[in-house]
């Protein structure tokens, strides 16, 4: 590729100016040294108060460390070996004292001291441990740490991070190196791992891993003051090899170029962020097996949130050196003015200034925790030997020198894991009460088992007693039938026999007397009998006094379970009862700052109504709850005339919420729907708030706002906040997927006050400066309607007019450069050109400016240029690359006319001395 030539994307096969390490380097103690330069810099300890980190303000609990800088020196390539055989290096290295000599002349030099000074034969795993081993280490302990390389393009700093290693292991750089690591040390069963890859390219963050994200937006959390990027993809790592594939992934995405200084330079700073997070082993506390410790045992986990951002930028350049034109030069300024802006940044937090110009750069937005916030920061800065580019590494060894100045207060970032703890909780719970209603069961079915076990002894024992004395009873009282019978019959058979009194009285006597003998023998017998009966029934009490009290034990056993029970369940509804008392406070507040908001919007709405009826001079009756409101509204007003009312919006929409505002643009009263839409307006200047406006249904009411309400006034507003919305490049391709230009070349149309067409006129200019809408804005009348509203011939309305044929034609001058569109331009078949020319010396500056943009862009394609001679546009070319102000607008008018065969054709036939 030709140093002149275009940006490409970068091939992972292809070779770059790698370093030459032959030798390994001796271990030398890593402690880290404060900076001194012997000559340039006066000797300085560390800061103890430095200002917020790149504008955050810094907490009390972290733990001081300085920002820890390496120099690496790159060897001398094939192009240096042979061009400065006969000079010296520049630089002479005394690793051992780290320290570095830059050499002036050959009499001068000076020192400068660093952390750690690697020559040109340190190892990658020297550069490692001592660069970034340590931050890795305090990322796996829960501190954010940062890892960047800095330095002159071709120096080595992309070798340095990014080197896979796959030809020699040996060669793998601190991002692979770094990941080994991690991987290491984490256990992926309670921990995890996912990495972001992006590049900052030309002040717009793509996604390495998913080119089509090339819009990425910065969110900064209003408390703490942590920068992250939520559209970036997210990836969880959880083997190298993985990793490794995202890595080259990433890599043939990522922007670069030949030029002079290398042959595959990046244009484009690449950012690589790791987040990881860990689960402390040994401090969950288990649950107690006695119910009334329950709650006093519990602990939630902690878990540990540390990130790690490796960030490889792009090599700053000088043209002159570098070669760089066309595209490629537009690449070189906006990755020096990016680098200028964090050295800025540096020299603010070096110097201890008041004020850190963070917000000049995407680039400081991203590392504002990297320097002078609460990350470890590791900076290694490359050099080349050669003495032809003395300056550029003084330069660099400048920076790292001020870097050593800025020191960071380190945080750990632990939180609780409240998640985690409710689900253990909600599972103990239920093993809990399904094993006490097994117990339960368990313990009812033996009390039954038991009840009716005595009760059946019992019954069988008082039937066994009935049914022994009933058998004796019949026993002896048939023996004693029988024993009567014999002795009435023995009568008998006596008296036939004697047939005497005297003989049968004796013998009467007789038998009786037997007969008593007899009795009173079966008496004695019968006594015996009672007595063991006795015997047998004491015996059935003894067992059933033994049962009884059995059956009392089990009893009282059973009271104590119930007791136990009735304990447990008293624990379970305390904890429920505290439950429902937490949900029931929480449903309270909730209606208390529901019935708050309620009255914050009611009183934002008649404080409107009522400045309204002053600013008209209409007499009206000011509440006394509106009093207060309307002074200290005033008062915010009198200390920032500029901030007040974005303040106040900002409070209204964080106390009242997007959706209550979305939800009064459909408001049946004209003056809350005014109202509304001139917060929702206020809301969409901020960027951090389009993209909640937009996935809250917010771009949809605007343009429902167009299409059914005929008030002018809301007509203006709207079309504000649309174009405030049409500035990111997601939001535009939704207003077109929802007819938003259809809507917009509409309210144009109907539209007479100024302000009304300058609102509808800049979302329509937004929307022309899309690559991917060309097509569909010109079918749609988008051209057809911003020519529409030069009737106005207000000047804004013609600036904002201006501006969007500004934009569609660089679009178009961009998709004809890609062999995308071929054939005239939309413009001039839409019949804009006549237009163009009458204004190319208008004398409104905004106006001019854009027409002669427009012109030149237009010009840059030979199919429009037989059309803009016969338009008269050649004449205003050669008066724009005479007397146009800005010097890039000249240049590329003067380029156009030299470069077109039917321009130069033309002016010689005019005679036009050029």
């Amino acid at each position: 590729m030709a140093a002149s030539g275009g940006t490409s994307y970068r091939n992972g096969a292809t070779s770059r100016n790698s370093l030459k390490l032959d030798k390994p380097f001796s271990a030398n103690s890593s402690n880290s040294k404060s900076s001194l330069k012997s000559k340039s810099l006066p000797n300085s300890a560390l800061r103890r108060s430095s200002p917020a980190a790149l504008g955050v303000a810094k907490d009390d609990g972290g733990v001081p460390g300085r920002v820890r800088v390496a120099v690496r020196l790159r060897p001398r390539n094939t192009e240096e070996s042979i061009a400065d055989a006969d000079f010296a290096d520049c630089v002479e290295l005394q690793p051992e004292l780290k320290r570095l000599k830059l050499r002036k002349n050959n009499w001068d030099s000076d020192t400068y001291e660093f952390d750690e000074v690697l020559t040109e034969f340190a190892s990658q795993k020297r550069v490692y441990e001592v660069v970034a081993k340590p931050v890795v280490e305090s990322v796996l302990d829960g501190y954010n740490g940062t890892i960047m390389a800095y330095g002159q393009t071709g120096t080595g700093k992309t070798y340095t991070l990014g080197r896979l290693g796959e030809e020699d292991t040996a060669d793998r750089g601190i991002m692979v190196r770094a990941m080994e690591d991690i991987l290491a040390e984490v256990s992926l069963e309670t921990d995890s791992v996912s990495v972001s890859y992006l590049q900052l390219y030309m002040e717009s963050i793509q996604d390495l891993l998913d080119p089509a994200n090339d819009n990425i937006s910065i969110v900064e959390d209003p408390k703490t003051g942590d920068v992250s990027v939520p559209g970036a993809t997210l990836v969880e790592i959880r083997h190298q090899e993985s990793f490794l594939e995202l890595l080259r992934l990433g890599e043939a995405h990522r922007f670069a170029a030949n030029t002079k200084l290398n042959t595959e330079s990046s244009r484009s700073h690449a950012i690589l962020m790791v987040h990881v997070k860990r689960s402390l082993k040994g401090r969950d506390s288990t649950l107690s097996s006695d119910s009334s410790h329950l709650v006093k045992t519990l602990k939630p986990p902690i878990v540990r949130k540390g990130k790690l951002v490796v960030v490889d930028l792009a090599g700053s350049e000088r043209i002159d050196k570098s070669g760089s034109e066309g595209h490629t030069l537009e690449e070189a300024k906006s990755i020096n003015l990016s680098l200028s802006a964090l050295g800025k940044c540096i020299n603010a937090l070096a110097e201890n200034s008041a004020h850190v110009p963070v917000r000049d750069s995407k680039l400081t937005r991203l590392l504002r925790d990297s320097f002078g916030g609460t990350a470890r920061t590791s900076l290694v800065i490359t050099i080349g030997p050669s003495p032809r580019h003395r300056g550029e590494t003084t330069s660099t060894i400048m920076f790292g020198q001020r870097a050593m100045k800025v020191e960071n207060m380190l945080k750990i970032k632990e939180e609780f894991d409240y998640k985690s703890l409710s689900r253990r909780l909600d599972i103990q719970l239920d093993k809990l009460i399904a094993e006490h209603e097994r117990q339960q069961k368990a313990f009812e079915f033996e009390i039954e088992r038991i009840t009716k076990e005595a009760q059946d002894r019992i019954s069988e024992a008082e039937r066994s007693h009935s049914n022994a004395l009933e058998k004796e009873r019949l026993k002896y009282q048939k023996d004693y039938m029988e024993s009567i019978k014999k002795l009435e019959d023995q009568l008998m058979v006596k008296q036939r026999k004697l047939g005497g009194e005297k003989v049968i009285n004796e013998e009467v006597v007789a038998s009786a007397s037997s007969v008593i003998a007899n009795g009173e023998g079966l008496a004695v017998s019968a006594d015996k009998e009672v007595a063991e009966l006795k015997k047998l029934v004491k015996k059935e009490i003894v067992l059933r006094k033994a049962a009884e009290e059995e059956v009392n034990n089990l009893r009282n056993q059973v009271a104590q379970l119930k007791r136990s029970e009735i304990s447990c369940n008293s624990e379970i509804s305390k904890l429920r009862k505290t439950l429902e008392d937490e949900q029931h406070q929480k449903k309270k507040l909730e209606g208390d700052i529901a019935m708050l908001q309620s009255q914050l919007l009611q009183l934002s709405f008649e404080a409107d109504e009522t400045s309204r009826r002053l600013d008209r001079g209409e007499p009206g009756k000011v509440l006394g709850s509106l009093d207060s409101l309307v002074q200290q509204v005033k008062h915010s007003q009198a200390q920032d005339a500029g901030n007040g009312e974005k303040a106040s919006v900002a409070k209204l929409f964080e106390q009242v919420g997007l959706q209550k505002i979305l939800s009064l643009l459909e408001a049946e009263d004209y003056d809350v729907r005014i109202h509304a839409v001139k917060v929702v307006a206020n809301l969409a200047a901020e960027e951090t708030n389009q993209q909640k406006i937009v996935e809250a249904g917010g771009l949809t009411s605007l343009l429902m706002l167009l299409r059914s309400t005929e008030d002018e006034t809301i007509h203006r507003v709207a079309a504000g906040a649309i174009a405030n919305l049409a500035m990111n490049e997601t939001n535009q391709e939704l207003i077109m997927s929802q007819g938003g230009i259809s809507l917009l070349s509409m309210t144009a149309a109907n539209a007479d006050d100024p302000q009304t067409l300058r609102m509808v006129a800049g979302a329509i200019a937004n929307l022309c400066g899309n690559d991917k809408l060309q097509m569909k804005l010109r079918g749609e009348g988008g051209i057809r309607a911003l020519l529409g509203m030069v009737r106005c011939r207000h000047p804004d309305v013609l600036a904002q007019v201006a501006r969007g044929i500004a934009n569609f034609a660089k679009c178009e001058s961009r998709a004809s450069t890609q062999g995308t569109k071929a054939g005239k331009s939309f413009l001039i078949e839409d019949g804009a050109l006549p237009w163009i020319v009458q204004n190319a010396n208008n004398e409104a500056s905004t106006i001019k400016r854009h027409i002669e943009l427009a012109l030149c862009h237009l010009a840059q394609h030979e199919v429009n240029a037989k059309d803009m001679i016969i338009g008269g546009a050649l004449w205003e070319l050669v008066r724009i690359s005479q007397d146009c102000s800005r010097e890039d607008i000249r240049t590329l008018a003067h380029r156009t006319l030299i470069s077109s065969p039917t321009f130069q054709a033309e002016m010689r036939r005019l005679r036009i001395d050029y």
